[in-house]
């Protein structure tokens, strides 16, 4: 899918850096999930959920968002490794990977759902949880600090930049991308179940190395809601959130696949956050908690304490 739409945005030097970035887009393609049976309570219920939330561990609270189309199960081995030192609440979006639509079958899913969010912290007494969110689940946790600064504590961002655009134009504008974006959008609602398995099979290569891991990408991108998805989608490319970085105090920190120069490019996109701090992951693709998992854990322990 990512060969078949970027040609309808301007191509300049974007393409020439690192593909940790341009697996950003790729991502929207395919989902990590686990597409088995999971324990997980509806918020705020059934009828009205935004999300499922799964809560295991004990101590300081993190909550942790997964990308677009992927379900709790991309932080299975970080709950694992954190869940004798944190209480975890694992997000599973409502219509992505298995999940029922819920409410974000109507209307827009991002906004709703980072307010959801901000009321199960609310509800549950929560005292400023880390948020932690790989890809799409990155935006929306900065959306969280900029919406909620008195719900949230520190935000740690996965593989994700404040303006997803820039991987096909470093000077685009929401203005630039959003006719191309509504096309995404619309194309990808409109695809016959063998198209759309086929732009997934495409792009897992591109999002993680191990073929186990591109299987289980590809399985659950396909159980996702199609709608759900493809207005995430669309409303990932019109969110730019460079020029409210200044206003999110939360402290901040990136962690992001570093090869092929990667670094300069999450420097220059964060330039308005102050109180940030960044960390590279070598040989990885864009879920570095799968491709690089003790080297994750490692900058994820660091930024937790």
């Amino acid at each position: 899918m990512f060969n078949r739409f970027c040609g309808s945005f301007p191509r300049r030097g974007i393409f020439n850096r690192p593909m940790a970035l341009i697996a950003i887009i790729v991502g929207i393609v395919a989902a990590i999930s686990a597409g088995h049976s999971r324990a997980a309570t509806p918020y705020p219920d059934a009828a009205h959920a935004r999300f499922t939330v799964e809560v295991s561990g004990t101590g300081p609270d993190v909550i942790l968002i997964p990308g677009l189309g992927s379900s709790g199960a991309t932080w299975d081995g970080t709950v694992a490794h954190l869940k004798g030192h944190y209480r975890l609440h694992v997000i599973n979006l409502a219509g992505f990977a298995g999940v029922p639509a819920g409410a974000n079958g109507d209307g827009e899913v991002l906004a709703p759902s980072v307010a959801a969010i901000d009321a199960y912290i609310k509800a549950n007494h929560l005292n400023k949880p880390t948020v932690v969110g790989h890809s799409l689940g990155g935006l929306m946790s900065l959306m969280l600090a900029k919406a909620h600064p008195e719900d949230t504590g520190r935000i740690v961002i996965v593989d994700a930049l404040p303006y997803v655009g820039v991987i096909f134009n470093p000077m685009a504008t929401v203005d630039m991308v959003k006719p191309q974006a509504a096309v995404m959008r619309d194309t990808l609602i409109a695809a016959s179940a063998d198209g759309f398995a086929a732009q997934q099979t495409a792009g897992t290569a591109r999002l993680v190395t191990a073929p186990d891991n591109q299987a289980r990408v590809l399985n659950w991108s396909l159980t996702s809601d199609r709608r759900v998805f493809a207005k995430a989608l669309y409303e990932d490319l019109i969110i730019d959130l460079r020029p409210d970085l200044k206003a999110i105090a939360a402290p901040a920190t990136v962690i992001f696949a570093s090869d092929d120069g990667a670094e300069a490019i999450y420097k220059a996109n964060y330039a308005g956050k102050t109180d940030i701090t960044f960390t590279g992951i070598a040989k990885a693709r864009h879920f570095v908690m799968l491709d690089q998992p003790d080297a994750f854990y490692a900058a994820l322990d660091g930024a937790l304490k």
